[in-house]
């Protein structure tokens, strides 16, 4: 099964690839793997969703979404790098940052949003090496940051 089939089977659609925020590039491909830049919650609607600190502002749960949110995002920039997402092979790295609270301890559960996500489209080539990581503060005070990189 191709992988725009598995979307489809998962009712998932992948947003237009967003635009960088600042001076970087979306993605970079070089020797066989594609680092895609950090992906903020931004929806369909062009507005970043879920800002806040998680375990104050956001729940755990919310959190959870924002990180699956930045995943979506983080895909469709993969599939702008390289035109399909059944050239890649898997899923390599994801770093996850959690804005958060300082006695917040559950940013592997946050970051589990981007993780299961993955896992669920790509199946085991979806499992990856991860960091999950509580920050004071993201860009634009959004609750999550996801970077991804893929092999190809």
């Amino acid at each position: 099964m191709s992988i725009a089939q598995r979307l489809k089977e998962l009712d998932i659609t992948l947003p237009p690839a967003p635009a960088p925020a600042a001076n970087y590039v979306p993605y970079v491909v070089e020797n066989g793997l594609v680092f895609v830049a950090g992906q903020v919650p931004l929806g369909d609607d062009g507005k970043l969703h879920y800002r806040g600190k998680v375990g104050l502002d956001i729940s755990e749960e919310e959190g959870y979404q924002a990180a699956r949110l930045c995943a979506l995002n983080g895909l469709a920039q993969l599939q702008a790098a390289v035109g399909s997402l059944d050239k890649v092979r898997r899923i390599v790295r994801v770093g996850g940052f959690v804005n958060c609270t300082d006695d917040f301890k559950n940013q592997p559960e946050v970051i589990n949003g981007a993780s299961d996500l993955l896992v669920e489209i790509f199946g085991d080539a979806g499992r990856h090496a991860r960091a999950a990581v509580g920050v004071n503060a993201l860009p634009r005070g959004v609750a999550t940051e996801v970077e991804l990189v893929a092999a190809i």
